[in-house]
């Protein structure tokens, strides 16, 4: 349990870093006088890069261990932030903020393996699992509103040293107190790497829209919510805006009498639930902003796990690392995607919130409904 707690506390400081950002790179952006369409780019670049890191990670995770790659990640994104704090370029972010992608993506799966090798009990596992998803949506919670009002007391610059600070420090306690759990797993050779067998229909890949479409839909998200907010002078307000989301999602995910209901009914209205959320946005000027965007946040508390356990079910339980290697991959598609979109359609006829919405539920035609096979609930690691 001690190791654990420190993963969890590694992770909460990561995932707080992350999310302080989201309100304050769009408005920061703009005083370098970045275009919205470049803000799209910027924004889905780190998507982008994310996807080769997470590749290698799985990889190097399996041949040596997590903890020098929860290691790298820690303080070489700090030292990026410590470089964002001076950049005067709109270009210089973009470079940045790649790199950042790349380098982040090698924490989360050196986190979850570390984790699952801590017990070889299923029921074990599944708790250390559900507390990630925890320790990853109160992070969200507190951290863009924290975010938010340090710039509006200070400055960006100071922000950034802060937070990369903050990563560093991480990393380097990281070094004194995590250690390799002696029950892991025997790390692969390159000989037992080459001989793996690799299959990517496992599942129909027409599933995998819906995570792709729902996270489209929210890189379009944290791209317009910021300009709605007021851009450089709404910052405290976008921070704030951000935090209602994460509590809306705090709120389902504490409902654990969920997981009794079918996973693919779940997925279905949570995904529903979200669409309605962006209409309403778009379309809905007598319904509060600060509404919408709680009942998004409870729609994506519902959808996250719900698709995460439909996948179990589809796989029959079998080959779950590469199950959950496509669902990363699609979502970082998606990512990519939608603050490139947000940005072509920002101050178009069309509102990006309504594109978020015929994009979610084109998604929910494509998939037929089913009926879950599995008897027995599974919890699964939860994202938001």
């Amino acid at each position: 349990m001690k190791m654990a707690f420190w993963l969890y506390f590694f992770l909460f400081l990561a995932f707080f870093d992350l999310h302080a950002q989201y309100p304050i790179l769009t408005p920061f952006a703009l005083t370098l006088g970045a275009t919205p369409a470049f803000i799209g780019w910027m924004m889905g670049i780190y998507a982008l890069t994310h996807l080769p890191g997470n590749l290698l990670a799985g990889q190097g995770v399996d041949r040596h261990g997590s903890r020098r790659y929860m290691i790298f990640s820690l303080i070489s994104a700090g030292i990026i932030l410590l470089l964002q704090a001076h950049v005067t370029e709109p270009w210089q972010l973009l470079a940045l903020r790649s790199v950042s992608g790349f380098v982040l993506a090698f924490l989360a799966p050196a986190c979850l393996a570390m984790l699952a090798s801590l017990s070889s009990d299923p029921i074990r596992q599944g708790k250390f699992m559900a507390g990630h998803g925890v320790v990853h949506t109160l992070a969200s919670v507190v951290s863009p509103a924290a975010g938010a009002f340090l710039v509006a007391q200070t400055s960006y610059s100071f922000t950034f040293q802060s937070l990369g600070w903050l990563l560093i420090a991480t990393g380097i306690l990281a070094i004194f107190t995590i250690r390799e759990p002696q029950g892991a797993a025997s790390k692969l050779t390159l000989q037992e790497t080459a001989k793996t067998t690799v299959k990517l229909n496992i599942i129909p890949l027409r599933f995998y829209i819906l995570p792709l479409a729902v996270s489209c839909s929210q890189g379009i998200l944290y791209f317009e919510l910021p300009f709605q907010a007021g851009g450089a002078s709404g910052i405290v307000n976008t921070g704030v805006y951000f935090s209602i989301i994460s509590l809306g999602a705090l709120a389902t995910l504490s409902m654990l009498f969920l997981s009794h209901y079918s996973p693919y009914v779940r997925a279905a209205l949570g995904i529903l639930g979200i669409a309605l959320s962006f209409f309403a946005m778009a379309a809905l000027d007598f319904v509060p902003l600060q509404v919408s965007l709680f009942i998004l946040g409870m729609a994506k508390g519902v959808t996250f796990p719900a698709i995460a356990s439909m996948f179990i079910d589809l796989s029959g339980g079998k080959r779950l690392g590469t199950v959950f290697s496509l669902q990363s991959i699609s979502m970082s598609i998606g990512s990519f995607i939608g603050p490139i979109a947000g940005g072509m359609l920002h101050g178009k006829i069309t509102s990006p919130y309504f594109a978020a919405f015929l994009i979610l539920m084109v998604a929910l035609l494509l998939i037929p409904p089913r009926t879950s096979k599995l008897k027995s609930n599974t919890i699964p690691p939860v994202t938001t």
